[in-house]
């Protein structure tokens, strides 16, 4: 049975962190082959059915990393990455496009997502604060964004601080809007840092998001998200970690609570 969404608290716009060498989401087994996403084409990974997990896979710096190249409907222009992950899913969904705009643009209900750290085994706060801009360096902190601001081939900022690469400013940008189809981007323009040492330059945190309806009221959610292939080498390496949050990051858009037990990788 599909999870009912919650409407007032799922904007659709966390930057997924570095997903390390495995495959890894609710379902696991590791893959060769590049993401497709739904341009047209057959997307890889495909849809689930029904209420099944949702199909993730990723990849590292050992696998396609230098010769890989972005679709074009993604719009980025460098080759490459340093980890890289891709999701489908269905979810159930009743309010329209206008209720997805609304969620997008609520930045504020970002803050307090929460996932479990391997580290200190325990659920921990993955986003600390979250909150819309007036534009990008220098913008002023502001309301969130209304569905009526957030218009096609339209950049939006805000600003999210990380449980551990701290504050950084995004940009949000709309490529197509209409009553069944949603697609917009999402990348940092500030750089990112784990105690004051650059992880990820503006940039090289970049993902996109098409959702697609199914029917009356299934949607089909579909995400590509990559770090540049010339991230910090820290940004590798931290499967259990990156899994977890990623986990989170489709708990939360399903409107599982993201620190229900079991936790993915514990």
């Amino acid at each position: 049975m599909f999870h009912k969404p919650l409407y007032r608290r799922w904007p659709a716009i966390i930057p997924l962190v570095s997903l390390a060498a495995i495959l890894c989401g609710e379902t696991a087994n590791h893959v060769d082959s590049v993401p497709v996403p739904p341009c047209g084409g057959t997307p890889v990974p495909s849809y689930p059915d029904g209420d099944k997990s949702p199909a993730i896979k990723a990849w590292d710096r050992s696998d396609l990393a230098n010769d890989w190249t972005p679709p074009a409907c993604t719009g980025w222009i460098a080759p490459g990455f340093t980890t890289l992950v891709s999701t489908a899913a269905l979810f159930r969904h009743n309010s329209g496009v206008e209720g997805l705009l609304g969620r997008i643009g609520a930045i504020s209900e970002l803050a307090g997502v929460r996932y479990w750290s391997t580290t200190h085994k325990r659920w921990q706060t993955l986003i600390v604060s979250a909150y819309a801009l007036s534009g990008p360096a220098g913008g002023r902190r502001r309301k969130d964004f209304s569905p009526d601001e957030i218009t096609g081939d339209k950049s939006l900022y805000y600003q999210l601080e990380d449980n551990l690469s701290g504050k950084a400013i995004y940009r949000l940008h709309i490529q197509s809007i209409s009553a069944d189809r949603l697609v917009f981007d999402t990348e940092n323009i500030s750089t990112m840092r784990y105690f004051l040492l650059p992880i990820f330059r503006a940039g090289e945190m970049q993902s996109i998001y098409f959702f697609e309806r199914e029917s009356q009221d299934i949607w089909r959610y579909y995400s590509i998200a990559r770090t540049g292939a010339n991230a910090n080498k820290l940004a590798a390496g931290h499967a259990a970690s990156a899994i977890n949050r990623a986990v989170a990051f489709y708990r939360y858009l399903a409107a599982i609570p993201t620190d229900r037990d079991p936790p993915a990788s514990p």
